[in-house]
Order: structure tokens, then C-alpha cells, then sequence
């Protein structure tokens, strides 16, 4: 038999039992979609993860005050102690590596932003000028804060799209004054809109000099320092050598806990990607069910069609040309489901795209190649026994329903 008989043949069979190839098709398709909608969603949180990470700005390098050790929290905390405080004195030293490019030293607190009778609660962040390159921000309007003593700040401030829009409405913000707390500043620049960045709305903070954050939040303590390598191969130097100048200025002690963009990347990419993997295994299980739907059919199909086999047998067909035809079948009900699971994985990616748009959702490759091959793997696997079965039936016995 031609396999252009042998397709024909199958064909024929399928479209004459549409209730069981409808069956089926569902059980195949499920696991495709299952597959692929599950692996959308690991790689949409991956890829997501690197996205925010990637808008913090490039070659990065971040220090936090407390040493992070194995328990993943920092000792200090653990016996009910507060680590060193991380001070303006630190980040300037940090400028002595020849593998630093920029320093940013941050203060982070919330206060009351006024201006007239409107008022709104926003995030505050304390920096100097560098921290709009080290962030890699861009402005919409006027200004960044201006460079000098980072010890003495002028009373300016640069605030976020959603601020300015929430407290001068149409009417322009810069050159207007705002007020924080006891304190006011004028406006001296608009941040351009940027969103979301790792939970935190860069369109909803305001950003005023260092020191006078210090002085509005009656602290000496910096909350992070950003620190920005010449180049990427300088990254790892750029570590070593911050690690060692905040060793020697706190008396010996490794009290500091410094982490490279890329190391957290690689390792959110790494728990994400095998995250992925596994769930997707765990989904992939579903098409082994379908695969034991496809034999006990198929089983069945033998005991069914009993005398059509006996009569191609009779006709000459040989056991090899019997289980080819088994396997033919099984091959065309695995594509139409992995079909039929390829589109409804499609469109439940939308879906979710849809309801979350901040996530870019895609289905990996591997896992658009993987989820039908599976499924044609699976539906042949499972055709071995009743194609095997159906190849040794006696041509007499089966004419004769025996």
C-alpha cells in the first residue's frame, strides 16, 4: 500500500468515527495548549524580570548597607542590631576605582508634596546629578539637578509625569514651586514617562538633592549607592574594588553587601528558565493521558474493526502494511491536536497579554517545537500494542468474528 493509500485510508477511518477523533483531538489539544500556555507564562515572567533589571540602567552595580550572607538576610538583623549606615563620606571614596565611571547615593523616603491646595503623597528620592545617566532617565522637560557639592543642595527638584499632571493639571511645572514637608523647591525639570521599574513608579516620585533630603528626613544614612562601571568587562573589577575601599573605611569589616546587575540577572534567568522547564514538563504529563486515550481507542478500534482488517489481509496486505495504516492514523490525530493546541495556546497568550500588558508573554521556541513533537511521540508510542494486535489477527478468524 502507497502511502498516499495509506493517508486516504486513515482519513477515511476518522472521518467516519467523528465522535471518537473529536475526543480525540480535545485530549491532544489540551496538552498542547497546555504546554504552550504554561511556558508563555515562565518565559513572560522571565523575560519581564530581565526587562525591569535592564531599565535600572546598564553596568550596574548596587550597595546596600548590612552584609548578605548565606541566610539570605542580614546579620545585623538576625542579632537585633542595625548595620553600619552607608554615608555621602563612602560613595565619594568609591570614585577613587579607576573602574567607576558614576556614583549615585540615594536617600528614599515619602512625604506630603503641596502645591496650593492640592497635595499628594509621593515618593521621595534623594540623589545627585549622575543618577540620571546611571538610571539611564530621560526628561521631558527642563533640567536634571544640578552638579556640584552634593554636601550642600539647592532647593530645586525634578518630579515625575504623574506629579506634575496630578498638581498643575494643564498649566506648566516648571519654574513653579512645590512644597515638602516644612520645605519648598522649584521645579526645575519633568521626568519623561517610564512606568513601572521592579514595583517602583518613577512617574509618581520627586527627586531632590541629596542633601536636602538628608536635612527633610533628619538622616545621614543612605538607603542604596548606584554605582555605574566604565564598561561591562569592568564590572567585576568594579565590584572587588568597591568591596575593598568600604572594607578599609569601616575599620576591616566586610559590613556592605555589593551586587552586579548581571549576577542578578543571571540568576533570576537561570531559577526563571528552569522554572519554565519544570512546569512545563509538569504540563507536558497531560499529553501521556491523551496518549493513553489514543491506545485504549485504538484497542478498541481493534476489536471494532475486526473484519475490515481480516479483508485487507485477505486482499495481501502484510502485519507491516496493517500497523503502518495504525500508525498513519495515530500520526494524523496527533497533528490535528497539537494544531488545535498550537491555537488555543495562541490565544490563551493573548488573553493573557490582554489582562496583563506590562508582561511580555511568549511561548519559548523549544516549547512550540516540543508540545507537538511530544504529541505525535506520545500518539505513536501508545499505537505500538493495538498496531501489534491488529497485525496478528488471523485473516479467517477475523472474517469470521471468531
Amino acid at each position: 500500500m502507497r502511502f498516499a493509500d495509506l493517508l486516504r485510508f486513515a482519513w477515511q477511518v476518522l472521518d467516519g468515527n467523528r465522535s471518537r477523533t473529536a475526543l480525540i483531538l480535545l485530549a491532544m489539544g489540551i496538552g498542547v495548549a497546555a504546554v504552550v500556555a504554561v511556558s508563555a507564562i515562565g518565559e513572560g515572567a522571565r523575560l519581564y524580570v530581565v526587562n525591569q533589571f535592564g531599565s535600572l540602567g546598564t553596568n550596574l552595580v548596587i550597595i546596600l548597607p548590612g552584609r548578605s550572607e548565606t541566610t539570605g538576610a542580614m546579620p545585623g538583623v538576625l542579632l537585633g542590631k542595625t548595620p553600619r549606615d552607608l554615608t555621602l563620606d563612602d560613595a565619594l571614596a568609591l570614585k577613587r576605582s579607576p573602574a567607576v565611571l558614576r556614583v549615585a547615593p540615594l536617600v528614599v523616603g515619602a512625604g506630603d508634596v503641596r502645591v496650593g491646595s492640592r497635595s499628594r503623597e509621593s515618593s521621595v528620592l534623594g540623589t545627585t546629578a549622575e543618577f540620571i545617566q546611571v538610571r539611564q532617565m530621560d526628561l521631558a522637560q527642563g533640567l536634571f539637578l544640578p552638579s556640584g557639592d552634593p554636601r550642600h543642595g539647592q532647593p530645586v527638584c525634578v518630579v515625575g509625569a504623574t506629579v506634575a499632571a496630578e498638581l498643575f493639571g494643564a498649566r506648566p511645572a516648571l519654574g513653579e514651586w512645590l512644597r515638602i514637608g516644612d520645605r519648598r523647591f522649584r521645579i526645575v525639570g519633568v521626568l519623561a514617562r517610564q512606568g513601572q521599574s521592579l514595583g517602583f513608579n518613577t512617574d509618581e516620585i520627586v527627586v531632590i538633592p541629596l542633601a536636602a533630603a538628608q536635612a527633610l528626613f533628619n538622616t545621614e544614612a543612605l538607603f542604596r549607592v548606584l554605582v555605574e562601571a566604565k564598561s561591562r568587562e569592568q564590572i567585576v573589577p568594579a565590584r572587588e574594588d568597591l568591596e575593598e575601599i568600604l572594607r578599609l573605611r569601616h575599620e576591616g569589616e566586610r559590613d556592605v553587601t555589593v551586587i552586579s546587575q548581571d549576577a542578578v540577572l543571571a540568576t533570576f534567568d537561570r531559577i526563571l528558565r528552569t522554572l519554565t522547564l519544570v512546569v512545563g514538563g509538569i504540563a507536558a504529563i497531560s499529553l501521556a493521558v491523551a496518549g493513553i486515550l489514543v491506545m485504549n481507542v485504538m484497542l478498541i478500534a481493534v476489536t471494532q474493526r475486526r473484519r475490515e482488517i481480516g479483508l485487507l489481509k485477505a486482499l495481501g496486505a502484510t502485519g507491516a502494511t496493517i500497523r503502518a495504516a495504525f500508525f498513519t492514523e495515530a500520526v494524523l490525530l496527533a497533528l490535528g491536536g497539537a494544531a488545535c493546541g498550537l491555537a488555543a495556546g495562541r490565544l490563551g497568550q493573548l488573553a493573557l497579554g490582554q489582562a496583563l500588558p506590562g508582561v511580555p508573554f511568549a511561548a519559548p521556541w523549544w516549547a512550540l517545537l516540543a508540545a507537538p513533537l511530544t504529541a505525535i511521540l506520545t500518539a505513536v508510542l501508545f499505537t505500538v500494542l493495538p498496531a501489534r494486535r491488529a497485525a496478528a489477527l488471523d485473516p479467517v478468524a477475523a472474517l469470521s468474528k471468531r
